[in-house]
């Protein structure tokens, strides 16, 4: 097992991606909840029952969706990097497709399988690859220092530190707030383990942290440790129906609309993540991510196995930089992350003590420790600040990595053309200039 996941050549053991693996499932189990919270319009009252997916099964469906996804990254690409339906994607399936268009859940699912097939195609045939290899190293430091950046705004938000305020958009949140002061416990105790260089900080932080939770009562304590899993049969499959019974209303404009988000969000929020906890990892070799066709393989496998299953589409999750943080280093933590999903089908009772309280502190201290990749860009070349700058500063204010990504991609050849750098921009740069704008016309 140690030559598999080669501990030796990256200087880890088990116990460090067996806590790097617990403190990734940590950081993202909220997703167990919140998405089938999202994708059956909990928050929206007076629907028809047609419209709402059933709760149990996306349920189910997101821990299976996990777990496999996981599973495939850490035994195929070897990477530290789980995955689970993404939030944002899930949000613009319940809220845009079903809600808004009007389009049935059951042919959203297919518009996510549709993706996930399209890119396992550009996946083996290099595609994907050659473009995550072809961006060049300043931008990639932005990608991460942009989500280090995003996360830690997310972890705010989650903890009641910053909140809306309609007169200057956010603003500072009620401090006496329990759960907030208990953010705020977590955001100290955490940093105090960190500074003091205790392996597995991040994670002791959170246990600490939902143990005084519970203490004082801010945090509920589980009635019971295990449960029966739901029925995952109302959603499994529901994707292929439009397909075999009513394909006319998968082949229209608005699907292609739908499905062409899917896969240029999924795309670049996955290529930002990889590239993003790779280099935090270390695992970066000359500006190249080594096994990177295999790790975005994965991503589309997960993508395909989720529809299936009947959840929005699954993708790489940038909380595995909390699991890194803690240690991590092989595709070992990731399959660590896969059993605890797996477990967390009959152990759910146990998850309500995962409030947003536990693991705000968590995003938060990572965020800290992805932005240090702020000081590998050329900051003294204007031509590079530009477009560092505001992919950095785009993906927090706009909330969407993609977005970022976007703005700075459209940039970049502009400042280098005008540089004179032109012979320095690689070919595929200038695809993706006209990709980002055509997404800006027509999608956003």
């Amino acid at each position: 097992m140690k030559n598999f996941f080669q501990f030796d050549q990256l200087g880890t053991t088990y116990r460090r991606e067996i806590i790097g693996g617990l403190t990734t499932f940590l950081s993202m189990a909220y997703i167990l909840i919140v998405n089938p919270l999202t994708l059956t319009l909990q928050s929206v009252p007076d629907l028809p029952d047609s419209m709402r997916m059933d709760y149990g099964a996306v349920f189910v469906a997101t821990a299976l969706a996990a777990a496999i996804g996981s599973l495939i990254m850490g035994l195929i690409a070897k990477y530290p990097i789980a995955l689970a339906p993404g939030m944002g994607l899930n949000a613009f399936f319940a809220y845009t497709v079903v809600l808004t268009m009007g389009v049935p859940w059951q042919s959203a699912l297919t518009g996510v399988l549709i993706s996930g097939l399209i890119f396992i195609v550009l996946t083996l045939s290099g595609i994907r690859e050659k473009i995550i290899n072809s961006i060049p190293a300043d931008l990639k430091y932005a990608v991460g220092a942009g989500i280090g950046l995003f996360i830690t705004f997310i972890g705010f938000q989650n903890a009641g530190i910053i909140v809306n305020n309609d007169a200057v958009l956010v603003g500072l949140g009620d401090l006496t707030n329990g759960p907030t002061l208990l953010a705020i416990f977590g955001i100290i105790i955490t940093v105090i383990l960190m500074t003091r260089g205790v392996k597995g900080g991040i994670f002791i932080g959170m246990v600490v942290t939902a143990i005084v939770g519970m203490i004082v009562g801010l945090i509920d304590t589980p009635e019971k440790v295990v449960d029966a899993a739901p029925s995952l049969a109302p959603t499994f499959g529901a994707a292929l129906d439009p397909l075999f019974n009513d394909p006319a209303s998968i082949f229209t404009i608005q699907m292609l609309v739908v499905i062409l988000t899917f896969l240029f969000v999924d795309f670049f929020d996955t290529a930002g993540t990889l590239v993003a906890v790779a280099n935090q990892a270390g695992l970066m070799k000359e500006n190249k991510l080594p096994r990177a066709g295999k790790a975005l393989f994965a991503d589309s496998c997960a993508t395909v196995v989720g529809a299936i299953l009947g959840t929005s589409t699954t993708t790489s999750y940038i909380e595995s930089s909390a699991g890194v943080a803690a240690g991590a280093r092989t595709g070992f933590a990731s399959v660590v992350t896969a059993l605890l999903f797996l477990l967390s089908i009959f152990f759910f009772p146990l998850l309500a003590v995962i409030t947003s309280a536990v693991t705000a502190p968590a995003l938060i201290i990572v965020g800290v420790l992805m932005v240090s990749s702020l000081g590998e860009i050329g900051w003294k070349k204007f031509e590079v600040a530009v477009p560092a700058f505001l992919t950095i500063v785009a993906m927090p204010l706009t909330y969407s990595i993609a977005t970022g990504i976007a703005i700075g991609f459209i940039f970049y050849p502009i400042t280098m053309i005008m540089k004179g750098r032109v012979k320095e921009i690689h070919p595929i740069m200038y695809f993706l200039f006209v990709i980002f704008v055509m997404y800006f016309i027509f999608l956003v």
